[in-house]
């Protein structure tokens, strides 16, 4: 091959190859650019919405978590008062009729 020859084979290519080679590609990048985008924005529709529920879903949590917890404590409040000696003197005295007995009552025994 001549010099002249490669030389205009060379410039030909840098003048046609990559134009032609855009001007085919060009709808095809395009097309993907457009699809990656869609898929990008329903992914970040999709994710938002996901984070709200799951979000809502954690303070309807928190707040049963929370009542829960008053109700725990109001149990053990109440558990505390029903095993006090006063409150199991007062009800040895009204329901079974019980009273601690007068030193007279008391009657010792021995073996």
């Amino acid at each position: 091959m001549s010099m002249d020859r490669i030389e205009h084979w060379v410039s030909s290519l840098r003048a046609e190859w990559p134009f032609k080679l855009r001007l085919r590609t060009w709808p095809v990048v395009i097309s993907l650019l457009f699809f990656a985008c869609m898929a990008t924005g329903l992914a970040v529709v999709a994710t938002t919405h996901m984070t709200r529920m799951q979000f809502a879903q954690l303070q309807q949590l928190e707040q049963e978590k929370n009542q829960l917890q008053t109700e725990w404590g109001q149990l053990l409040l109440e558990e505390g008062a029903w095993s006090t000696p006063a409150r199991i003197e007062q009800i040895a005295t009204e329901r079974l009729d019980m009273r601690i007995p007068d030193v007279n009552d008391v009657e010792v025994i021995r073996p």
